[in-house]
């Protein structure tokens, strides 16, 4: 299809100034306060506010009768002072009246049990009712407003795949069956695809496959990954449904809905399709406070986010002024923190940094998540960081366009993770997403920027490639791989790669199947480790790193032993691989090493790549580039309690303060400096 993200020249929310602002929902408030609402925001700098995400019940009190009268006199209001609109499409919430008249659009658990009104999402995007209403709805608003002057940007549902992404009722049942028709045609390949001569699960015709609900044992895994890939292609049909109804209706306005790449956020959408979808990738991102360093998964949050919009500038729709209000425990931001994470953001290719929300609720499943308007009101913390965080983005308006500059790309598959998340794996302890965590760390403590790449994309523009987690691996996957190191390619490969195809069977042959030939090895057997054991691997020159979890037999076909198990089930084995094939270098890591212990192994893949390290950066002091037409900008962020130096390969303009720069940068704790750098 083809490719409709915004180009430069036609992005949010004007030709002059990035977004700012956040989730607006002036309808939970008197109109009295929205006068005070548009000065505060005129005061904040807001350029940009989100209206209307959950106000169905509001627009369509009862079925086929509307009332726009109060978003009309709130866009009028906003366009009056200069603010921007990304218009919801409201169809993340029904209303009751619609639940009333189809119960049975509410979805159904695995376990048989049908979720009830109340919260949000509670939805089966297979019923026809529901895609009717909503259909119905986002009419009336394309007609409406679609050439109102206020709209920047229609905003279809909400994160879709939070809560909810599968529902297992009957309608889903057939819905799922014709899926299944028109993806394998016959029932004959559907049993071939599953593998239904196990378990005697063969089916004579399509009426007889139901969703894989609740069984006594552990269901057949191809029919569960199948479901995934249907649940989440259902969401997207429905996108674009809406998405097209605006097109016809208001042309012009891009069409967005807002992703949530964080891989500890949503694991039920794959992001590589719906990016296809969009007009402009926007993305939701919340701190998850487990005591890690927050700001290394915000950096690979924007990262995979920039890389499903294939490099160019998206918009970070949602995050959090300070605390939120849905985890265990919920900590406020430090001060300067929101502008730290926000300016990240941009760095790594944002158009500008959107809260959730405006103005904080007193009522509602809501009321205790953070504002840019807290419940203190305007004599607050979080109120002048708001104000001085507005200026900054301001004043970075001329970075608009540019394109965040990578170093290295990360090879993720979201079905992938699907299917290693299945049951009956051979340790439950070894989780694609925490490899993915841990090897990108190691980067991002290396100071290297991170491309996200499909395990079948291009991946000739990066000298380093990492593979963290990619135990469902292509035919098309392996060949690519081998392709790219064949060709001048350094790559390093996670333990249980390669390991089945797309419909989790296990490739012919022996172990890493799809990879053995790029690595250059086999595996005869895995060896799961037992909570608290570990490993020791001896390295070069005598030096030990430490393993747990995950150990291997290895057996080199070509490649050389790097470091050996010292220890453990596979004692005196290979525990590290390196091999030479065309004229690149691929490496293996047949154990779970963390983010540190894995450094080594960077390194000298590193070295093999070219990649000049960047020992003149402290820890936890982030840099990074955007350029294009406009110039060449280096972002420098500052996450830790010390003042830190950043060396300059040329002196530039401080776009925040507006000295002059040279030789190297002074980034005061836990603060963010912009250098726009001379032409050279």
């Amino acid at each position: 299809m083809p490719d409709r993200r915004l180009t430069p020249d036609h992005t949010v929310p004007s030709p002059h100034r990035l977004a700012f602002g956040g989730d607006y929902n002036p309808e939970q408030w008197p109109e009295s306060v929205w006068q005070e609402d548009v000065r505060l925001m005129r005061e904040a700098g807001v350029t940009l506010v989100s209206v209307g995400i959950f106000s169905w019940a509001l627009l369509e009190p009862s079925p086929g009768s509307y009332d726009f009268g109060w978003l009309d006199r709130v866009l009028d209001l906003l366009h009056e002072n200069g603010i921007r609109v990304d218009l919801g499409t409201p169809t993340a919430a029904p209303p009751a009246w619609f639940y009333r008249a189809h119960p049975d659009a509410l979805p159904v658990t695995r376990e048989g049990v049908r979720y009830a009104f109340g919260s949000r999402a509670a939805i089966c995007h297979s019923h026809p009712a529901y895609r009717a209403a909503a259909a119905r709805i986002t009419e009336q608003l394309a007609r409406r407003y679609g050439g109102h002057p206020a709209l920047a940007l229609w905003h279809v549902h909400n994160e879709y795949g939070v809560p909810v992404s599968a529902c297992y009722c009957d309608g889903c049942a057939a819905h799922f069956r014709r899926w299944l028709q028109t993806r394998y045609t016959s029932v004959e390949a559907v049993n071939e695809a599953w593998g239904t001569a196990f378990w005697s699960q063969r089916y004579a015709s399509f009426d007889e496959i139901d969703p894989p609900r609740l069984t006594p044992t552990v269901g057949n895994p191809a029919q569960q990954l199948d479901y995934r890939r249907f649940a989440d292609a259902t969401m997207r049909e429905n996108f674009v449904h809406e998405r097209d109804i605006l097109h016809a209706l208001a042309p012009g306005a891009p069409v967005t809905t807002n992703f949530m790449t964080a891989l500890s956020q949503c694991d039920s959408v794959d992001y590589w399709a719906w990016g296809r979808e969009v007009d402009l990738v926007t993305n939701d991102h919340y701190l998850i406070t487990d005591g890690r360093r927050t700001h290394v998964n915000l950096a690979m949050a924007a990262d995979l986010t920039r890389s499903v919009a294939g490099g160019a500038p998206w918009l970070l729709l949602e995050h959090s002024p300070s605390g939120v209000n849905w985890q265990p425990r919920n900590p406020a931001k430090r001060p300067g923190e929101m502008a730290r994470n926000s300016l990240a953001h941009v760095a790594r290719g944002s158009e500008g940094a959107m809260f959730f929300q405006w103005r904080q609720s007193r009522r509602g499943a809501e009321k205790f998540h953070s504002s840019m308007v807290p419940h203190a009101g305007t004599d607050s913390r979080v109120w002048r960081e708001v104000v001085a965080l507005g200026a900054d983005v301001g004043a970075l308006a001329e970075i608009r366009g540019t394109r965040t500059v990578p170093d290295v790309a990360m090879v993720w598959d979201w079905q992938s993770w699907w299917a290693q998340s299945l049951e009956w794996r051979p340790s439950q302890d070894l989780d694609a997403r925490e490899r993915a965590d841990a090897f990108y760390a190691s980067l991002y403590d290396r100071h290297l920027t991170v491309d996200f790449a499909h395990p079948e994309a291009d991946l000739s523009a990066y000298p380093l490639v990492v593979v963290p987690a990619l135990y469902l691996a292509t035919e098309a996957a392996g060949r690519n791989l081998r392709a790219y190191v064949e060709n001048g390619g350094t790559l390093v490969v996670s333990c249980f790669s390669g390991i089945v195809d797309e419909h989790d069977a296990v490739h012919p042959g022996p172990y890493p199947g799809a990879l053995r030939d790029v690595l250059g090895l086999t595996v005869e057997e895995w060896s799961p480790l037992l909570p608290g054991e570990t490993v020791r691997l001896s390295g070069p020159g005598g030096a030990e790193l430490g393993g747990d979890v995950w150990t291997e037999f290895v057996v080199p076909r070509g490649a050389e032993t790097v470091w050996t198990y010292a220890d453990g089930p596979a004692a005196g084995g290979p525990a590290v691989t390196r091999h030479r094939l065309g004229r690149g270098t691929a490496w293996y890591v047949s154990t779970r090493l963390d983010a540190e212990a894995l450094a080594p192994v960077i390194d000298a893949a590193c070295a093999d790549a070219a990649i000049e390290p960047r020992s003149d950066l402290p820890t936890d002091v982030e840099v990074v580039r955007r350029s294009g037409e406009n110039g060449a900008y280096l972002f420098a962020l500052n996450h830790t309690d010390r003042d830190a130096k950043v060396p300059l390969e040329r002196s530039g303009t401080e776009l925040l303060g507006g000295e002059r720069a040279a030789g190297h940068l002074t980034v005061p704790a836990g603060a963010v400096r912009v250098v726009r750098l001379d032409a050279e």
